[in-house]
């Protein structure tokens, strides 16, 4: 159930609106279900409607007039809340609609339970699905009624309203969403022919803007370069920078002005300063230096968000809500750096998962410096063309977003939950597709049958328990061919797979070779180890816990620091 609150400045027109069934079509039957006192009177069962409506306004309207005779009275003096049932709940009865009304102005201060001087208010049902509650602020003793927080509160006895009803429990959020868009600002944008209102284009822009800039500077100069969007810097008196407005080029008033938007009306978390607390937690990347290996950004990135689950299972929750707000600005990002077939559904995953990355929770930015450095770096670079690298972090981010999904319903974030679900999906869509092109040039160079014979019986003692279905698997191909080239650049191919599959548990894999096929590409793609080194692994691996160090690994002298020459 869902409650709509607001106030107003007429009893008489709210009424007439409720009982009015010419033009409102969905008023079918309007009538009482409950009131202040159980016997107000109900124009919508009484034969002249006019003359009952009018009595009506004037018993609700009573201490108003008192009220306003001694000066004590509000200048908004009507409380109208709506309430309605989620499409797929049960009809209500007028008697369960009489109880949810008289629950409703109890919990938000209009009529408290047993008080004999709660204010005056009916509750009018003219539908099947919803009744709207009206009442006049004024209580019997003169007094304006405390009603502060009344949709928060509405809202909390709704969902207990839900539970003892059997009604859909609707996802409830914690007011860290993004205010939404206006019926006003959703009409103009279908007056104009456009998709999304303003508020919602120039939110995507400003935190794709955050994602690609190092410092606010950067921010301000990337926002100002937007074709279509307008930009105006707020100072202090001492000149420092105060905030930011934005706004869309096409949007305007009916005097021809723009309509502006400050970053903290965008969302929460785009004001100014918290867009400057964040670029100030992005880690710098190194400078180049002649004779050293430069490190691929997309493996940096990839390498930060495989860790992200990880640090989502630890104790520390402003570390992972940190992690998962930076998490969020790779995903703005990729839209940037993906080919266009992919582009549409990387930029709905990016807006779904938005809303997951806010809680009540304060981030402490800080721990996810090297995310948030790597997306930089990827942004610097010309994308890789051939889809692997794009194919490694989308298999990597979709486990984050399951990893997100289940830190939130620890938390009950339930609006948060729902985003992840919907993200996952847009990600698993453009996933399939940017993979199809580098599995096939993968399983092209399948080794021969031999090799393949090997990497099969290596396979089955790595994952023994999911090791028919990656054998199965149509990117079986690609794995064999993966391993072939692993090995021949002097790794081994057992130690990466079984690397591999504890970095990701397969048990939620639909596609288990694919999944294996580019954590063993990436890893791979780090230096071989040497041969003392494989050694040492080997009796590390032999070795138990509570046994004897081995002789052998004991007796092993101390090696000399490597020199680099130059």
């Amino acid at each position: 159930m869902i409650a709509n609150i607001r106030s107003g400045k007429e009893t008489a027109g709210l009424i007439r609106y409720l009982f009015d069934t010419k033009r409102a079509k969905d008023h079918t039957d309007p009538h009482l279900v409950a009131s202040w006192d159980g016997f107000a009177p109900d124009p919508g069962r009484s034969e002249d409607l006019d003359a009952t409506r009018n009595l009506l306004v004037a018993d609700l309207d009573l201490h108003v007039k008192q009220a306003t005779r001694l000066g004590r009275a509000p200048e908004r003096h009507v409380w109208h809340c709506s309430v309605r049932a989620a499409p797929e709940d049960r009809i209500l009865s007028d008697e369960e609609w009489a109880d949810i009304a008289r629950r409703i102005v109890a919990a938000t201060g209009i009529a408290p339970e047993g008080d004999p001087d709660g204010c005056r208010w009916v509750a009018v049902r003219h539908a099947p699905d919803h009744i709207h509650i009206a009442a006049t602020k004024v209580r019997r003793d003169l007094r304006t009624a405390r009603h502060w927080n009344d949709y928060v509160t509405a809202d909390r006895e709704l969902a207990s309203i839900e539970k003892e009803y059997g009604l859909r429990q609707v996802a409830r959020g914690d007011r860290t969403a993004a205010k939404r868009s206006t019926r006003a600002e959703q009409e103009k944008a279908h007056r104009q022919g456009q998709q999304k209102p303003a508020r919602e284009r120039l939110r995507s822009t400003v935190r794709t803007a955050v994602a690609a800039a190092t410092s606010t500077e950067e921010f301000i100069h990337l926002l100002s370069h937007v074709d279509g969007v307008l930009v105006e810097v707020v100072h202090f008196p001492s000149g420092d920078v105060r905030g930011y407005k934005v706004a869309c080029e096409d949007t305007t008033t009916a005097s021809n002005e723009p309509v502006w938007f400050s970053g903290s009306e965008l969302a929460p978390d785009l004001s100014f300063p918290k867009i400057r607390e964040r670029l100030e937690a992005t880690a710098t990347q190194p400078i180049d230096q002649p004779g050293r290996r430069r490190p691929n950004p997309w493996h940096q990135a990839t390498a930060a968000t495989e860790r992200i689950p990880h640090h989502l299972d630890q104790a520390d929750d402003e570390a992972a809500q940190a992690h998962l707000a930076a998490f969020g600005e790779a995903l703005d990002a990729l839209p940037l750096l993906a080919p266009t077939p992919i582009r549409s559904q990387l930029r709905e995953a990016a807006t779904k998962f938005e809303r997951a990355t806010r809680s009540r929770i304060r981030a402490e930015h800080h721990h996810a410096r090297a995310l948030r450095g790597a997306v930089r770096a990827m942004l610097r670079e010309t994308a890789p063309r051939d889809g692997a690298a794009l194919a490694m972090f989308l298999d990597a981010a979709i486990l984050v977003v399951i990893a997100a999904t289940r830190w939130h319903q620890l938390r009950h974030h339930d609006q948060q939950v729902a985003a992840a679900h919907q993200a996952v999906i847009h990600l698993q869509a453009a996933y399939d597709q940017v993979t199809a092109a580098p599995l096939a040039a993968l399983a092209q160079r399948r080794p021969p049958q031999q090799a393949v014979e090997r990497h099969v019986h290596v396979i089955r003692r790595s994952v023994p328990e999911h090791a028919e279905q990656v054998l199965k698997d149509a990117a079986f191909d690609a794995l064999a061919a993966t391993l072939a080239e692993a090995e021949a650049a002097g790794h081994d191919p057992e130690q990466l797979l079984q690397q591999a599959a504890d970095q990701r548990a397969l048990d939620d894999a639909r596609h288990p070779a694919r999944v294996l096929t580019w954590r063993v590409q990436r890893l791979s793609a780090r230096p071989a180890p040497s041969a003392r080194a494989r050694a040492a692994q080997a009796r590390s691996a032999a070795w138990r816990p509570g046994e004897p160090i081995p002789a052998a690994t004991a007796a092993l002298p101390p090696q000399a620091p490597h020199v680099r020459r130059r």
